[in-house]
């Protein structure tokens, strides 16, 4: 039953009387229950409706939770307690939210995990930055280092252990010259430290990308702080993955970008270069004889109805599969799609956010199968009850099934019985549960239903 109360507490059609019901419950079992107690109290913590005072016992009942319901705003600086919960404290000084004086009593706290936590804080007073730079923990120190603005970073790069100088290297804040000074510093190796950087000198780029690693040149291939004559060294490059993964560089020149498109497998995400291109370039791409590049263009979800509507009627399945989750696109071109290439695009339809009930429920009775797309019906907002019963008789599509406010109540009620306790809980949640249904689950739980 634990698992059933827990989603049951996530649902966000439960009545206030229930959720009364559940927050003692979780109160009444920290003491002989505690982790179903902390797994209750957590899943009630995102509820939108908890009282202050609910909020208070909840965040009292599990440090955890009290971080989780501080981060979410629910928790305020008056409600906190920096001595018996530092870690909810430090949570709400990292979300700005909570009193200064906290990081000095925190910074001298004895436990290094909460002054690492507190490192990287924002907005630390001058005094408590010097004493975390100075802390005997060299993790604090380096997790300072990492997050700290540019002068202190500028400092610490003289720190004396190789974890803060190599922090300092990773922090962006770091200014250029110290960076400088530390990539020549013997005792580090800077490789992937500076992966994120985008303002150093070509000449680093250049012996960064020149790495034996393949996996640090791959880094360095889509940093846009690599300039156009590096970008085309690395085009040359021997390993293919260092190649492929220049197609992610935001500024790879377009008929570069297609060379690579045709030679590799450049992904399923849509990269930079091609989501900043204008309109022309796009129309231009997608008008390329080579399926690959068309493909690049396929992916974009902003297309002008033009170049999105000659892409859905492309003669490459591949091409017609990138585009098909494309909104603006007719229920008659995506039936169109269903029927010229079947279970290939199959799945990319039913992913189309304009994707209607009615074919949704027909992409169920399509056969053969495939179970990418009864996954994707199982998660659409559009989908009817009719296709989410047809979506239960799958394994995985079954647990988003399950959740889908459109699942008919008997079916949700009948669920909770569920040998798999996922769909089960996922059930507990569904907002379709019936009332009675959800007050039958809690009357084994806090005793309502006993007789005396």
């Amino acid at each position: 039953m634990n698992h059933l109360l827990c989603g049951l507490a996530a649902n966000p059609a439960l009545p206030p009387e229930l959720v009364d019901r559940l927050v003692a419950l979780a109160l009444q079992r920290a003491g002989s229950a505690p982790e179903f107690a902390d797994d209750l109290a957590y899943s009630l913590a995102d509820r939108a409706n908890l009282r202050h005072e609910q909020v208070v016992a909840l965040a009292a009942q599990a440090e955890h939770t009290a971080v989780f319901l501080a981060r979410s705003a629910k928790l305020a600086a008056d409600d906190v307690d920096p001595g018996s919960a530092p870690r909810a404290a430090v949570a709400l000084l990292d979300e700005g939210r909570g009193r200064p004086e906290w990081a000095h009593l925190l910074a001298a706290h004895p436990s290094s995990g909460i002054r690492w936590k507190l490192a990287s804080c924002p907005g630390l007073p001058p005094d408590v930055v010097d004493r975390l730079a100075a802390d005997p923990d060299g993790e604090v120190v380096a997790e300072l280092a990492l997050w700290t603005s540019g002068p202190v970073a500028a400092r610490l790069a003289l720190h004396p252990d190789p974890r803060v100088r190599l922090a300092v290297a990773a922090n962006p804040a770091t200014p250029v010259e110290s960076v400088l000074a530390l990539a020549e510093d013997p005792e580090l190796s800077l490789n992937w430290a500076l992966s994120e950087r985008t303002d150093l000198p070509q000449s680093l780029y250049a012996r960064l990308a020149a790495d034996p690693l393949t996996g640090v040149r791959a880094t360095y291939a889509h940093n846009r702080g690599v300039g156009p004559e590096l970008i085309r060294v690395l085009a040359a490059d021997p390993v293919e993955d260092v190649r492929r993964a220049l197609a992610a560089h935001p500024h790879v020149p377009l008929d570069l970008l297609a060379e690579l498109a045709v030679e590799h497998r450049t992904g399923s995400d849509l990269l930079p270069r091609i989501a900043a291109a204008t309109p022309a370039e796009l129309a231009e791409l997608a008008a390329s004889p080579f399926p690959a590049v068309r493909m690049l263009v396929a992916r974009h979800r902003d297309l002008p109805a033009q170049v999105r509507d000659a892409l859905a009627g492309d003669p490459d399945a591949a091409v017609v599969q990138a585009v098909a989750p494309h909104p603006g696109l007719s229920e008659a071109a995506l039936r169109a799609m269903v029927e010229r290439y079947g279970v290939q695009v199959l799945a990319r339809v039913a992913a189309n956010p304009d994707a209607t009930g009615a074919l949704l429920e027909d992409l169920t009775r399509h056969r053969p199968g495939v179970r990418r797309a009864l996954k994707e019906v199982a998660r659409h907002p559009h989908a009817t009850g009719p296709a989410l019963l047809a979506c239960l008789a799958d394994r995985t599509a079954r647990l988003l099934a399950a959740a889908h406010p459109a699942l008919p109540p008997e079916a949700v009620t009948e669920l909770l019985g569920d040998e798999d306790r996922s769909v089960a809980e996922a059930a507990a949640g569904n907002p379709s549960l019936p009332c009675a249904a959800m007050a039958r689950l809690l009357e084994p739980a806090d005793g309502r239903g006993r007789r005396g």
